[in-house]
């Protein structure tokens, strides 16, 4: 009895105060978001109901799509780069190299950084070096992409470096001492025994890098602001840019909308890729 006591008492103390705050800060400004999402509105207090006409007027802006289409190539390219980087990183660092320790933290310190400011330096880097072509970062939608992705991997692929040498340890010594006296060499122990080790750390690495992708804000505001013409564009800051960006009740229930669209469309794309590469890993 006094133990029942105990545990509603810890319940009460540790778990009720949390959902409290989860439901006050989440729940339900999400659902308070998805009811905005047709409406019209300037405040919350002040809202009037549309239907679908800001899905409409959504899907009709052209920004919004061609921001949808460069955020699919950026995500494609980055989750490729970013996890080829980490990988291989990852498996030089798990040879035995002599100050293996220092170089994971160098490559893992760019994680630390805000994003605001590893756009920033960034930004200086960048223009540093393309002013000898007469240019800058803002004024080219081909340099401003291939800046994001540099970004993007410099400072995501030492997060999953680390991620993956935690896979590399966790392969048994045996596999790999009963694949080399059927005569396996070290191409075929990484196809044969560690890639199919290793694939609840891909499993997590690519989520990550999926969902980090399509939520990337902050370092395209401070690098290139969508410029020029908002063709670097990400969804986050195209969103961003209709909420804030634009004056009107209108334009607020179609940035809404847009945020719906985003929420369901990262949402389905991360569980249909954890679908698929959870498939594919080997049942211990």
């Amino acid at each position: 009895m006094f133990k029942k006591r105990s545990r509603k008492i810890y319940f009460l103390v540790f778990v009720v105060p949390t959902l409290i705050a989860f439901m006050i800060g989440f729940i339900y400004p999400f659902f308070q978001g998805i009811y905005l999402s047709f409406c019209k509105f300037r405040t919350t207090s002040n809202a009037t109901w549309v239907g679908f006409d800001n899905y409409i007027k959504a899907f009709q802006n052209e920004s919004f799509i061609r921001s949808f289409w460069f955020t699919a190539l950026f995500v494609v390219v980055s989750v490729i780069l970013i996890n080829a980087i980490a990988f291989f990183v990852a498996y030089a660092l798990t040879l035995g190299i002599r100050g293996s320790n220092v170089f994971r933290t160098v490559f893992f310190m760019p994680n630390l950084i805000g994003g605001i400011i590893l756009g920033y330096i960034w930004k200086l880097i960048f223009d540093g070096i393309l002013q000898n072509f007469g240019t800058n970062i803002v004024l080219d939608a081909n340099f401003g992409f291939w800046g994001l992705i540099i970004l993007m991997c410099w400072q995501q692929a030492g997060y999953m470096m680390i991620i993956y040498i935690a896979g590399f340890q966790s392969v048994p010594s045996d596999l790999y001492e009963a694949a080399k006296i059927d005569g396996a060499n070290k191409k075929q122990l990484l196809t044969n025994v560690t890639l199919p080790m290793m694939a609840p750390s891909i499993t997590i690495c690519t989520f990550l890098t999926l969902t980090n992708g399509f939520k990337m804000f902050d370092q395209n505001l401070s690098l290139t602001g969508g410029d020029p013409g908002k063709q670097s564009q990400l969804l986050a800051l195209n969103i961003y840019d209709t909420f804030y960006g634009r004056s009107g009740p209108a334009w607020k229930g179609i940035g809404q909308a847009k945020a719906v669209v985003f929420f369901v469309l990262v949402v389905a794309i991360a569980l249909i890729q954890l679908r698929a590469t959870s498939s594919k890993e080997v049942q211990a």
